[in-house]
């Protein structure tokens, strides 16, 4: 007598990952410029070598970069051998390196770090929700 072992199809709806990329994008790009604002409000500078960052840039970057993971993502879900764990993988090590101009830059040190949690916030917010619509 022998087992037969029967998997599921490995398949991932792309309609799926970007609609649920689409709107965690749109969050994400609400959340940094209010987490911004925020701080703006308790007196933490935006300012990078004496020029401010306008709280809407924010927005436009956390957008722009999300759709850069969204098509990672993609890319992932199609090539990759284990997209979910890849995702996570790359992503960290992205966010992880998307703090590195935020500790050279030229700002106080309450600026620098209101800046990193814009990018953790956004993180937070993008990665989990694209992870989730990639197979294991």
């Amino acid at each position: 007598m022998s087992a037969t072992i029967i998997t599921a199809p490995r398949t991932t709806s792309i309609r799926s990952l970007l609609g649920a990329g689409v709107v965690a994008t749109a969050l994400a790009s609400a959340a940094t410029p209010a987490v911004a604002a925020a701080g703006l409000a308790a007196g933490i500078s935006l300012d990078i070598a004496g020029a401010p960052i306008p709280v809407p840039g924010f927005a436009t970057l956390t957008a722009f970069f999300s759709v850069i993971g969204l098509v990672i993502a993609v890319v992932l879900a199609r090539f990759a051998r284990h997209p979910r764990r890849a995702w996570i993988r790359t992503t960290v090590v992205l966010t992880v390196l998307s703090l590195v101009p935020d500790v050279i830059v030229d700002a106080a040190p309450a600026t620098q770090g209101l800046l990193m949690l814009t990018h953790v916030v956004a993180a937070a917010i993008v990665v989990p929700a694209v992870a989730r619509r990639l197979p294991e």
